[in-house]
């Protein structure tokens, strides 16, 4: 009885030391990193996995020290086996929490909460897949290390690396797609196809890559829905990526008029509607009729926006403004059908016939101002001709 009590006596001092050195050690180091991020984040994540580990272990040197291998001794060979598995345990929590403490240092120096935030998002994207992956790795390699401090599992061991190609084969069929979801993250993460945030439209909904893990994908909709999608989706089927390159993106508003508008006075319109909004970011201001038939014509205005939420509020914004000054200002270019009324013997200019037909005056070509080009004008029009150039034609000639 005197043995065990001086064993716990021990113990007990011995745990206490160990918890007084770590917060004593953890508080000098939070002061002496006040002025270093990487040192305040490692003290932030490591000190409870360091006060686990270090108390552990000054158990296991208490017990192991203060006890014998008598042969009426088997709970010391228990409780030490016991010891050696936490030490284990918080050994890998330790080798985690420097692995998380240095990747959000890294991630700090990127900031995401910018207009031009790709490379931002791509590292982002990369490390959080890397921190899953790392950490899975870390608890299969601590369990098995454990498994292998049995006696009974170590002399299986061979039996099953014997078999191990039998295995991985079974095991391989009954986890392909498992196995697909994996790699296909991991394609995900390193080949810049889609980060975290990049806008999106898939199944034909548009949203923004809220979540990207190692098996599903996670969209968040425009109306706060979530399309959950797996991995692989996003390798064997085609998305569309409105942020892959840049944040900034454009978009359209397209109207049905009569042909009497005035395209011009409106294209001016637009222009002074854009100037006087902070949505518009300034590069592409475009008024085009892309489109005269079945008694109309069709314009197209076109827009840009720093990224995809501003340029949906833009293009409602100049949707609504130039519908109401059609409606106002020139009520005559409104959508109508016209019905013709009377023959060729009427006065109308429709109606003349071949011999009556008075001369019309001569229509000359007018050069469009800067507004209504889309592939020229500007320096932006002009890179984006560029740009889109179609292959050259040959012509063959007699």
């Amino acid at each position: 009885m005197e043995d065990i009590l001086i064993t716990v006596g021990v113990t007990l001092g011995a745990a206490a030391l160990a918890l007084v050195f770590v917060a004593v050690t953890h508080v000098i180091i939070k002061k002496l990193a006040r002025h270093s991020q990487l040192a305040s984040e490692l003290a932030e994540h490591t000190h409870r996995p360091v006060q686990f580990a270090i108390t552990l272990m000054a158990i296991q040197l208490a017990v192991r020290f203060t006890t014998t291998d008598s042969a009426g001794a088997e709970w010391r060979r228990h409780l030490l086996h016991g010891l050696v598995l936490c030490v284990m345990g918080a050994t890998a929590w330790l080798i985690g929490a420097f692995l998380v403490a240095f990747e959000d240092v890294t991630l700090a120096r990127w900031r995401t909460d910018v207009p031009d935030n790709r490379r931002a998002r791509q590292l982002h994207t990369q490390v959080v897949m890397l921190r899953r992956v790392t950490i899975a790795v870390i608890v299969v390699v601590t369990l098995g290390v454990m498994l292998m401090t049995f006696p009974d599992v170590r002399a299986v061991g061979g039996g099953l690396l014997a078999s191990a190609g039998l295995v991985s084969v079974v095991a391989a069929l009954a986890a392909q797609t498992l196995l697909s979801n994996f790699f296909a993250g991991l394609q995900l993460a390193f080949s810049d196809a889609v980060r975290l945030d990049d806008v999106v439209v898939v199944e034909g909904e548009w949203g923004k890559i809220e979540e990207l893990t190692l098996s599903y994908v996670v969209v968040q909709i425009w109306d706060d829905r979530r399309l959950i999608l797996p991995t692989s989706y996003f390798t064997s089927k085609p998305f569309q990526n409105w942020t892959r390159t840049a944040s900034a993106v454009l978009g359209t508003a397209e109207f049905d008029v009569d042909w009497s508008v005035p395209v011009q006075e409106m294209r001016e319109e637009m222009r002074t509607l854009l100037e006087g909004t902070q949505l518009w970011d300034g590069r592409v201001c475009v008024l085009q009729v892309t489109d005269a038939t079945g008694g109309m014509i069709r314009l197209r205005a076109l827009v840009s926006a720093q990224d995809a939420g501003t340029l949906w509020d833009l293009r409602c914004l100049v949707r609504e403004h130039l519908v109401a000054w059609v409606r106002d200002r020139r009520p005559a270019a409104m959508p109508r059908w016209r019905a013709e009324v009377g023959d060729s013997r009427g006065d109308l200019d429709w109606q003349w016939g071949e011999k009556r037909r008075r001369p019309s005056p001569e229509v000359r070509p007018s050069e469009p101002v800067d507004d209504a080009r889309l592939f020229g004008g500007s320096d932006d029009g002009e890179e984006r001709s560029h740009t889109f150039v179609g292959p050259e034609e040959h012509v063959r000639t007699a």
